[in-house]
């Protein structure tokens, strides 16, 4: 299913991790415990399994290594039989583009052919990494381009985690052994802001964040990672407990008539179930405060009498408020609030006691800014009047 109303346990194709008999397992994405249940499988004796997930962990997360024959520390006929029976793939670069600002934005193949965008923003003193955890998105949020791309597939885990680690392969961040330690890190920061909504991709976004985490290779700390959801209240709980990462949440209105039409998620978990659900998540995950994603249209949503409002609605819960500048794409339906607008807004969300960052819009030229990625493979342009109708706005 891809609409809004769809119940929670979608019927969305997600590949196997262990692919047909005779192929290999990609070792990439599986948690210690997956990979130490694979080795004993593949004959590693139990006794010796502990350590073997450590090294080989090492070796593939901390060190960048994708060649089982440079792991120095296995015997030679372990690497072998590991070769024989496991791979160490990521998704491949289709194209890669940067922007006059830096951003980089790279096309992804994947599983099946099929295609995902991830988005590098480098900033001062940190790098952020914008990834997607589906191929399209079930959400058909009116403002957003990825949203007109019908949903394909959840991404595997492996496929989560190998964004990360295509994007340390381009910026030249494995270090090398010998080498000085640098504790410079290029990709600092994760956002589960990319193509796909993450919590209808559940286990595969969890157990990739658990290897990201993970403390003896990519290291990223669970207050590095923001997840933003557009609303999944079932799921919002469990995330707190499970993962535990910082809470963004795309909310973009403060009516449920305005935002039916532009997050059509909230007919099913209007914005005071919402709202109740996200009033227990830093408790449950000790996050320390959840991020409002605010789009800012030009005559839609941007109103003083909106921004008090806001300030009302989120009253009591640990917040600040982004507000995003609308970026556009051919054939959008919206067009981007005044500045002078979006200042005054954010002035009443700012004297109400809350941040209010406006945010830069990044990589506008290569359409990588927020909302605006969407496969090369799926760029059909549709007209402005047939997006306007899907919208509701027609």
């Amino acid at each position: 299913m891809t609409d809004a109303t769809a119940p929670i346990t979608q019927d969305v194709l997600t590949l196997p991790r262990k692919l047909p008999e005779g192929d290999r397992m990609n070792l990439v994405g599986l948690t210690r415990d997956q990979l130490r249940e694979a080795l004993i499988a593949a004959g590693t004796a139990e006794k010796q399994a502990k350590m073997r997930v450590g090294q080989i962990w090492q070796w593939i997360y901390h060190w960048g290594v994708r060649d089982f024959s440079a792991m120095t520390n296995l015997a030679k006929d372990y690497r072998a039989m590991l070769a024989e029976k496991f791979t160490i793939d990521v998704p491949e670069i289709v194209s890669k583009q940067v922007s006059a600002d830096g951003t980089r934005k790279y096309l992804l193949r994947i599983a099946g052919g099929h295609e995902v965008e991830t988005v590098y923003i480098p900033e001062e003193n940190r790098g952020t990494l914008c990834i997607s955890s589906q191929v399209g998105c079930t959400l058909t949020c009116s403002f957003c381009h990825t949203g007109t791309q019908k949903l394909v597939r959840n991404l595997t885990a492996g496929e989560i985690v190998g964004q990360v680690m295509v994007a340390r392969d381009d910026l030249g961040e494995w270090p090398e052994p010998g080498a000085p330690k640098d504790e410079t890190r290029l990709v600092s920061n994760i956002v589960l802001m990319g193509m796909g909504e993450p919590l209808y991709n559940f286990e595969n976004v969890r157990d990739a964040m658990k290897v990201v985490m993970d403390g003896e290779g990519l290291s990223l700390s669970r207050r590095r990672i923001t997840l933003s959801t557009s609303g999944v209240v079932p799921e919002i709980a469990r995330a707190a407990e499970e993962i535990g990462c910082l809470l963004a949440v795309s909310f973009h209105a403060t009516t449920d008539e305005v935002r039916d039409k532009l997050v059509p998620i909230n007919k099913r978990w209007n914005i005071e179930t919402l709202l109740n659900a996200l009033r227990e998540y830093p408790r449950l995950s000790n996050s320390e405060r959840i991020t409002f994603e605010y789009v800012m249209l030009k005559g839609v949503n941007d109103t003083d009498e909106d921004a008090k409002r806001l300030v009302k609605l989120i009253r009591g819960i640990p917040a600040k408020i982004n507000l995003i500048p609308f970026n556009e794409w051919p054939g959008a339906p919206y067009q981007r609030s005044d500045w002078e607008r979006i200042e005054a807004f954010a002035d009443i969300v700012y004297k109400a006691g809350y941040a209010s960052p406006i945010r830069t819009p990044r990589g506008e030229d290569i359409m990588a800014a927020c909302g605006q990625l969407k496969s090369a493979t799926e760029r059909a342009r549709k007209s402005r009047a047939e997006i306007a109708a899907e919208a509701g706005l027609g």
